[in-house]
Protein backbone atom coordinates (compact mmCIF):
# COMPACT_ATOMS: atom_id res chain seq x y z
CA UNK A 1 0.00 0.00 0.00
CA UNK A 2 1.76 3.20 -0.73
CA UNK A 3 1.24 6.28 1.95
CA UNK A 4 -1.68 7.98 -0.11
CA UNK A 5 -3.81 4.38 0.22
CA UNK A 6 -2.94 4.21 3.45
CA UNK A 7 -4.06 7.71 4.60
CA UNK A 8 -7.46 7.40 2.57
CA UNK A 9 -8.48 3.90 3.29
CA UNK A 10 -7.36 3.69 7.19
CA UNK A 11 -10.56 4.10 9.76
CA UNK A 12 -10.82 3.37 13.41
CA UNK A 13 -11.44 -0.36 14.18
CA UNK A 14 -12.57 -1.79 17.31
CA UNK A 15 -13.13 -5.37 16.69
CA UNK A 16 -10.47 -7.01 15.94
CA UNK A 17 -9.23 -11.11 15.46
CA UNK A 18 -7.50 -12.53 18.10
CA UNK A 19 -4.50 -13.07 16.13
CA UNK A 20 -1.18 -12.21 17.50
CA UNK A 21 0.96 -9.03 16.89
CA UNK A 22 4.81 -9.99 16.41
CA UNK A 23 6.83 -7.67 18.97
CA UNK A 24 9.08 -6.61 15.55
CA UNK A 25 5.88 -4.97 14.54
CA UNK A 26 4.94 -3.51 17.93
CA UNK A 27 8.33 -1.93 18.13
CA UNK A 28 8.20 -0.78 14.47
CA UNK A 29 4.82 0.97 15.78
CA UNK A 30 7.05 2.84 18.82
CA UNK A 31 9.75 4.12 16.25
CA UNK A 32 6.87 5.34 13.92
CA UNK A 33 6.17 6.97 17.07
CA UNK A 34 9.48 8.29 17.43
CA UNK A 35 10.18 9.59 14.42
CA UNK A 36 7.15 11.80 14.67
CA UNK A 37 7.76 15.87 14.95
CA UNK A 38 8.25 16.91 18.19
CA UNK A 39 7.72 20.33 19.38
CA UNK A 40 11.17 22.34 20.16
CA UNK A 41 12.64 18.73 19.64
CA UNK A 42 12.21 18.05 23.39
CA UNK A 43 10.62 14.39 22.67
CA UNK A 44 8.95 13.90 26.38
CA UNK A 45 6.96 11.16 24.81
CA UNK A 46 7.30 7.17 26.00
CA UNK A 47 5.39 4.45 24.92
CA UNK A 48 4.57 1.48 27.25
CA UNK A 49 3.55 -1.74 24.71
CA UNK A 50 1.24 -4.52 26.50
CA UNK A 51 0.50 -7.24 24.88
CA UNK A 52 0.44 -9.58 28.07
CA UNK A 53 -2.56 -11.72 28.50
CA UNK A 54 -3.40 -10.58 31.88
CA UNK A 55 -2.18 -6.63 31.08
CA UNK A 56 -4.69 -6.54 28.21
CA UNK A 57 -7.29 -7.08 30.39
CA UNK A 58 -6.15 -4.68 32.55
CA UNK A 59 -6.07 -1.52 29.88
CA UNK A 60 -9.48 -3.19 28.42
CA UNK A 61 -11.74 -2.60 31.88
CA UNK A 62 -10.15 1.47 32.11
CA UNK A 63 -11.30 2.70 28.55
CA UNK A 64 -14.05 3.38 26.94
CA UNK A 65 -15.89 2.92 23.49
CA UNK A 66 -17.87 4.20 20.86
CA UNK A 67 -19.62 7.06 22.58
CA UNK A 68 -22.49 7.17 19.53
CA UNK A 69 -22.39 3.29 19.32
CA UNK A 70 -22.00 2.13 22.66
CA UNK A 71 -22.54 -0.06 24.14
CA UNK A 72 -23.50 -2.68 20.81
CA UNK A 73 -19.79 -1.40 19.52
CA UNK A 74 -18.05 -1.94 22.16
CA UNK A 75 -15.61 -5.55 21.66
CA UNK A 76 -16.88 -8.41 22.75
CA UNK A 77 -14.79 -11.66 24.23
CA UNK A 78 -12.96 -12.90 21.01
CA UNK A 79 -12.93 -9.21 19.12
CA UNK A 80 -10.73 -7.59 22.13
CA UNK A 81 -7.31 -5.65 20.85
CA UNK A 82 -4.62 -8.38 21.31
CA UNK A 83 -2.22 -5.03 22.04
CA UNK A 84 -2.39 -1.47 23.33
CA UNK A 85 0.24 1.43 22.94
CA UNK A 86 -0.28 3.49 25.79
CA UNK A 87 1.52 7.39 24.73
CA UNK A 88 3.03 8.70 28.03
CA UNK A 89 4.33 12.01 28.44
CA UNK A 90 7.12 12.56 30.75
CA UNK A 91 6.11 15.80 32.71
CA UNK A 92 10.12 16.53 33.91
CA UNK A 93 10.71 17.13 30.11
CA UNK A 94 7.67 18.80 29.49
CA UNK A 95 4.94 19.23 31.52
CA UNK A 96 2.45 20.92 29.16
CA UNK A 97 2.21 21.54 26.13
CA UNK A 98 3.57 17.70 24.77
CA UNK A 99 -0.46 16.88 23.26
CA UNK A 100 0.64 18.31 19.79
CA UNK A 101 3.69 15.83 19.68
CA UNK A 102 1.05 12.57 21.02
CA UNK A 103 -1.22 13.69 18.02
CA UNK A 104 1.73 13.26 15.42
CA UNK A 105 2.86 10.25 17.12
CA UNK A 106 0.15 8.46 17.04
CA UNK A 107 -0.84 8.99 13.79
CA UNK A 108 2.21 7.41 12.44
CA UNK A 109 1.38 4.48 14.82
CA UNK A 110 -2.18 4.24 13.12
CA UNK A 111 -1.04 4.82 9.86
CA UNK A 112 1.88 2.13 10.12
CA UNK A 113 -0.21 0.01 11.47
CA UNK A 114 -2.81 -0.26 8.92
CA UNK A 115 -0.29 -0.62 6.11
CA UNK A 116 0.21 -3.64 7.91
CA UNK A 117 -3.36 -4.56 8.19
CA UNK A 118 -3.39 -3.74 11.49
CA UNK A 119 -6.47 -1.93 13.05
CA UNK A 120 -6.20 0.66 15.77
CA UNK A 121 -8.31 2.78 18.06
CA UNK A 122 -7.40 6.01 19.14
CA UNK A 123 -8.32 6.22 23.08
CA UNK A 124 -9.11 9.56 24.93
CA UNK A 125 -11.38 8.34 27.33
CA UNK A 126 -9.30 6.38 29.74
CA UNK A 127 -9.61 6.22 33.80
CA UNK A 128 -6.31 7.61 33.94
CA UNK A 129 -5.27 7.13 37.52
CA UNK A 130 -6.73 3.14 37.58
CA UNK A 131 -4.79 2.24 34.44
CA UNK A 132 -1.39 4.35 36.08
CA UNK A 133 -1.75 2.42 39.49
CA UNK A 134 -2.78 -0.67 37.69
CA UNK A 135 0.57 -0.72 35.44
CA UNK A 136 2.68 0.60 37.71
CA UNK A 137 3.55 3.14 35.59
CA UNK A 138 5.90 6.44 37.65
CA UNK A 139 4.47 9.03 38.66
CA UNK A 140 6.43 11.33 36.45
CA UNK A 141 4.24 10.05 33.08
CA UNK A 142 1.28 11.26 32.43
CA UNK A 143 -0.99 8.96 29.90
CA UNK A 144 -1.97 10.92 27.18
CA UNK A 145 -3.70 8.54 25.51
CA UNK A 146 -4.09 4.75 24.37
CA UNK A 147 -3.82 3.17 21.00
CA UNK A 148 -5.54 -0.61 20.67
CA UNK A 149 -4.89 -2.81 18.50
CA UNK A 150 -5.46 -5.82 16.23
CA UNK A 151 -5.54 -7.21 12.80
CA UNK A 152 -9.29 -5.87 12.15
CA UNK A 153 -12.06 -7.98 12.40
CA UNK A 154 -14.98 -5.37 10.85
CA UNK A 155 -15.23 -3.00 7.97
CA UNK A 156 -15.44 0.42 8.35
CA UNK A 157 -15.83 3.36 5.48
CA UNK A 158 -15.82 7.30 5.40
CA UNK A 159 -18.10 8.57 3.51
CA UNK A 160 -19.03 12.54 3.00
CA UNK A 161 -21.18 13.76 5.67
CA UNK A 162 -25.08 14.55 5.06
CA UNK A 163 -27.01 16.50 8.09
CA UNK A 164 -24.85 14.24 11.07
CA UNK A 165 -21.05 13.13 12.13
CA UNK A 166 -22.35 10.51 13.92
CA UNK A 167 -21.05 7.28 12.55
CA UNK A 168 -23.46 3.89 12.89
CA UNK A 169 -23.33 0.64 11.87
CA UNK A 170 -25.57 -0.43 8.84
CA UNK A 171 -27.76 -3.67 8.99
CA UNK A 172 -24.56 -6.07 7.73
CA UNK A 173 -22.72 -4.21 10.66
CA UNK A 174 -20.38 -1.97 8.25
CA UNK A 175 -19.07 0.79 10.43
CA UNK A 176 -19.84 4.38 8.13
CA UNK A 177 -17.97 7.20 9.49
CA UNK A 178 -19.04 10.57 8.41
CA UNK A 179 -16.78 13.18 7.40
CA UNK A 180 -17.48 16.66 6.54
CA UNK A 181 -17.46 17.34 3.08
CA UNK A 182 -14.16 19.04 1.56
CA UNK A 183 -15.82 21.75 0.02
CA UNK A 184 -16.92 22.88 3.23
CA UNK A 185 -13.94 23.20 4.86
CA UNK A 186 -10.98 23.69 2.50
CA UNK A 187 -10.52 27.45 1.50
CA UNK A 188 -7.96 29.22 -0.67
CA UNK A 189 -6.80 32.29 0.59
CA UNK A 190 -9.54 33.59 2.19
CA UNK A 191 -13.38 32.24 3.85
CA UNK A 192 -16.13 33.21 2.53
CA UNK A 193 -19.21 33.00 4.53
Amino acid sequence: MDIKEVIMKRRTIRKYQQKPISRDILSELAESARLAPSAANMQPLAYLVVDQADLLETVFATVKWAGYLAPHANPKEGEKPVAYILVLADTTIREDGYQHDAGAAIENISLLAWHYGIGSCWIGSVDRPALQKALKIPGKYAIDSVIALGYSAEESEAEDENGSIKYYKDDQKKLHVPKRKLTNICFFNQIED
